[in-house]
């Protein structure tokens, strides 16, 4: 088997460092749990960009559920997995434009963000059937009654 080694990249990191870069005055350095480290001052944030920043609980639309913190933290992880290509199974390999590519949905999807940024068009995700219960979709909604988009006097 080829191995290969590189440095896992990190998203966060990178958009600090891109931050820093745009906006230096934004970034400062501070200790937590004993470690210096930098952090974004929102204050100085809020100045440089003559706009308001909103903290997470301020009122606002947003699309939120139990879980989505994690998850995005989750997603912003560094990956350790490599894109391996198996040409023997491949149609095509070399002169297609389509990939089809097996594995962890998470994961998967960390390692395109990093090699194919802005270059992909569209993926399909199989939905995980393999959660050893029984993964039924409900596919067959009933019409729901529409309401008037505005109601006006009586």
């Amino acid at each position: 088997m080829e191995k290969c080694s590189f440095i896992p990249h990190d998203p966060s990191l990178q958009l600090l460092q891109t931050l820093q870069k745009l906006l230096p005055g934004a970034i400062v350095e501070t200790v937590v749990d004993g470690q210096t480290t930098h952090a974004v001052d929102a204050g100085v944030l809020q100045a440089l960009l003559n706009t308001p920043v909103v903290n997470q609980n301020a009122e606002r639309y947003t699309f939120t559920w139990p879980g989505k913190q994690a998850a995005g933290a989750l997603a912003n992880l560094p990956s350790f997995m490599a894109l391996r290509p198996n040409r023997e199974k491949s149609l095509h390999f070399s002169t297609t434009r389509n990939l089809f590519i097996e594995g962890e949905n998470l994961e998967v999807l960390r390692l395109l963000r990093e090699t194919y940024l802005n270059q992909v068009k569209i993926i399909y995700i199989d939905p995980p059937y393999n959660t050893g219960n029984d993964y039924l979709y409900p596919d067959d909604f009933p019409k729901r009654r529409r309401l008037p988009a505005a109601i006006g006097p009586v």
